[in-house]
């Protein structure tokens, strides 16, 4: 299982946390990972500048809305 967590406090969210999370939700149904990946939002992940705070099984990237689906291939499709 894959854990994977967008954050949805108020700077991330400023930045597209819900573009990042919507797009990632509608990329894990679509490639029909939903039984092996736990996805779920969380607040402050404490790297509010860069991005959109995304953690997947304890590694914090930062997203933008434009680089969700090569964010998706690389550091979650890859560990399936």
């Amino acid at each position: 299982m894959v854990n994977v967590s967008v954050c949805i406090g108020s700077s991330c969210h400023i930045k597209g946390s819900r573009k990042v999370l919507n797009r990632l939700q509608c990329l894990i149904e679509q490639n029909g990972l939903s039984e092996k990946i736990d996805f779920r939002g969380a607040f402050c992940m404490g790297l509010c500048k860069p991005g959109v705070s995304v953690s997947v099984n304890d590694e914090v990237f930062s997203v933008d809305p434009e680089t969700v689906d090569d964010f998706f291939e690389k550091e979650i499709k890859s560990k399936i």
